[in-house]
């Protein structure tokens, strides 16, 4: 009977613990910081894929026309218009998010940009798109956080 009552004053004990150290955790981690995170996380993965389709500051290369005429081909988008609209997209909506700027509009276009790529072109990789569109969801929900100039400029 006291093992018990030892075993469980020490659960409790541990439980204390923990509850404290998530407390603490709750007051550092807010909102500002995940959505700066979030931001510049998918910034860099929408980026770093827009620069692969481009040449100096946004020539469209050869190799991004044919990817777009065969692996990444769209039903009812012209190749040509699919690249230029994925590559531009994938520079401004970024840039945006980094400034923190209409981030909930650019977030929303990533979004749909990323459910396009799961429906029409890499289904198989819902893993991924899935990690992409919880950032973008934290970004739609809470915005984009006090260090943005959403927040100095007080746009929603």
């Amino acid at each position: 009977m006291d093992t018990l009552r030892t075993d469980l004053s020490e659960q409790k004990h541990l439980r204390g613990g923990w509850t404290r150290i998530a407390d603490r955790l709750h007051l550092l981690i807010t909102d500002s910081l995940l959505s700066l995170i979030a931001r510049f996380a998918i910034a860099g993965v929408f980026l770093m894929s827009g620069r692969t389709k481009v040449e100096g500051f946004l020539t469209i290369t050869d190799s991004t026309y044919e990817l777009f005429r065969t692996e990444y081909k769209l039903p009812l988008v012209p190749p040509e218009i699919a690249a230029h609209m994925a590559a531009y997209a994938e520079h401004l909506f970024p840039l945006l998010l980094i400034l923190g700027l209409f981030s909930r509009l650019s977030a929303f276009a990533l979004l749909g940009m990323t459910t396009v790529i799961e429906v029409f072109v890499y289904p198989d990789a819902w893993a991924t798109h899935l990690t992409w569109a919880g950032l973008l969801l934290i970004i739609i929900a809470k915005g984009a956080g006090k260090l943005s100039l959403d927040h100095k400029l007080g746009i929603k």
